[in-house]
């Protein structure tokens, strides 16, 4: 009984980290091969080799210490250079205000 909701458990953390994997890789492959070098990072070929191996670890070779290095890489990714390549790419969460906009609204110079 304990063993199987392990197992179940162990389960739901391999999907998660497939899921992670393929999320990264998809926003690596339709990021443009010129904003990587404009936010000074690697290559999209290189992120896309290692995610490309990351979603392949997880899944045909369940190693654990194989997809646990898979998942750094995507975190990396998903937390360092896909804010940069948005930042650089103008998606940077602008919402349509002015650029005197404030973090708590416009910014009117004391008028």
């Amino acid at each position: 009984m304990l063993l199987s909701a392990f197992g179940s458990l162990l389960q739901l953390l391999y999907l998660a980290m497939l899921v992670l994997a393929v999320v990264a890789f998809v926003f690596a492959a339709t990021a443009r091969e010129d904003a990587y070098r404009a936010a000074d990072k690697k290559k999209k070929s290189f992120w896309l080799i290692i995610l490309g191996i990351a979603v392949a670890v997880n899944l045909l070779i369940p190693m654990l210490f194989l997809q646990l290095a898979g998942v750094v890489a995507s975190i990396v990714f998903m937390v360092d250079v896909r804010p940069a390549l948005k930042a650089v790419s103008g998606g940077g969460g602008h919402r349509g205000g002015s650029s005197s906009d404030g973090p708590y609204g416009p910014y009117n110079g004391g008028r």
